[in-house]
This record gives C-alpha cells, structure tokens and sequence, in this order.
C-alpha cells in the first residue's frame, strides 16, 4: 500500500501538481515543495474519495428490487442507520432527508480515512489536521448556507439574537464567536484522538513488534468508528439547530 501511495502521489503531481502550484501562488501560498504541492495526505484523501465514488456508482448500477446484491445490502443498512439518527436528532420533521447524502458522505469519508491508518506504513489522513479542518470549514459553510436557505438572511439572524431583543447586543457576539469555534472544534476532536491512536500503535509497534500491537490495532479501529460517527452526529445537531423554525 505505501508504494501505491508514493506512485499514486507522483501521478496526481504530474498531472495537477503545476495546476496546484500556481493556484497556491495566486492566493499568496508558497508550497514547500513547488514541483510536488501535493503531499500523500492530499492522495489519500482523493483515494478515499475515488473509492467512495465508485461504491456509489456500483450500488446505483446494481440497484434492484427483485434481487438486491451484496452491495446494495450494505448501501441500505448504512442509509438506515443514518436516517434512524437523524429522525432522532430533527425529531421526526420532514426535510431532513435532503441533508442525509451530505451526512452520509461525512461519515464514510471520515471513516474510511480513519481506517487507512491501520494499514502497515500508512499514517492516518485524519492525524494530519489539514483534513479535518478541511471537513469541519466544509460543514460550518454547509449548515450555515441551508440555515440561510430555509429561514432566510434575517429569520436566521435571529437566532443569534437571544430570546430578548434588549439581550441581542450581548448575545450576537457570543454567538457569532461560538459557531466560529464549532470549526476548531470538530478540527481539534478529530485530529487529535486520530494522532493519539497513530503515535500509541506506532510506539507499542517499535516496543513489541508482535501480538500486543495488535490489540491496539483494535482500539485504533474502535476509535476510528467513534470519530466518525461524533463527527456525523454533530453535523447533524448544527444542522438541525440551524434548520429549525420557532413557532
């Protein structure tokens, strides 16, 4: 797998790598690395996202009702699972279904990052905290723009607001401050559990290369799980908080 992920790196810098490089330039980046932009983080996130749009290419040319396959099973406990907890979350309202492929994608993404690390020489995407600040500015945008969308500019507003106008002058900045920090939070929750469980396998590797490793390989598995399904969930609570009309 590292010598796939080395080829597969240096094809994405051959082919994107000089693309890349002059878009850092004109947003006054400098890479470290102007011939080589892309570090293998980046290849493993776009190979993550590659497997994942071929699954769901396989699920929708499988698709049947008669005959369901292999893959279309899994395809449909995963969507139950997700729309249970987001019944759960929204509390039963309709319109929550249209938000469910984001979620959804969310937690396959974050999962399977989470999963690569157990791979012998593969350090987790998600240890590396330009992954999950990427995911979590990909959320704050997402619920943001459909709490927008479904309330309008001034209905959303006001939940920043407070319950009392003669409090909106002290409530406004907290909360403005307070969803900001929702990105360092989903960055900080999931890239440090993820370096943790990389550098406690890494050390009782190098310590005791044989049968204790692999206990904790089991506890980088379950932690890898739990990552993605919080993160998951908590998008789904912003989305909620931000989707919900007052009545």
């Amino acid at each position: 797998m590292y010598a796939f992920l080395i080829a597969f790196t240096r094809l994405l810098n051959g082919l994107f790598g000089g693309a890349v490089t002059a878009l850092l330039l004109k947003l006054g980046i400098h890479p470290a690395h102007p011939h080589a932009p892309i570090k293998p983080v980046h290849a493993l996130e776009i190979f993550v996202a590659l497997v994942l749009l071929l699954f769901f290419v396989l699920v929708r040319l499988t698709l049947s009702v008669e005959r369901p396959g292999s893959i279309q099973h899994l395809a449909e406990m995963i969507h139950e699972f997700v729309d249970g907890q987001a019944e759960a979350i929204f509390g039963g309202h309709h319109g929550y279904e249209a938000h469910l492929p984001f979620v959804t994608t969310i937690l396959l993404f974050v999962l399977l990052c989470n999963c690569l690390g157990l791979l012998p020489h593969i350090l987790t995407p998600t240890s590396d905290p330009v992954v999950p600040l990427g995911i979590a500015i990909l959320t704050f945008l997402y619920y943001n723009l459909h709490g927008v969308l479904k309330q309008g500019p001034v209905g959303y507003l006001k939940h920043f607001m407070g319950p009392m106008w003669w409090l909106a002058p002290l409530m406004f900045p907290i909360e403005i401050i307070s969803h900001l920090a929702r990105i360092m939070s989903l960055t900080v929750r999931l890239y440090a559990n993820m370096f943790a469980s990389d550098l406690l396998t890494l050390v009782f590797f190098s310590l005791v290369p044989f049968a204790i490793p692999i206990i904790f390989l089991g506890l980088h598995f379950g932690v890898a799980l739990i990552q993605a399904y919080v993160f998951m969930l908590l998008a789904m609570i912003y989305l909620a908080e931000a989707t919900a009309q007052e009545h």
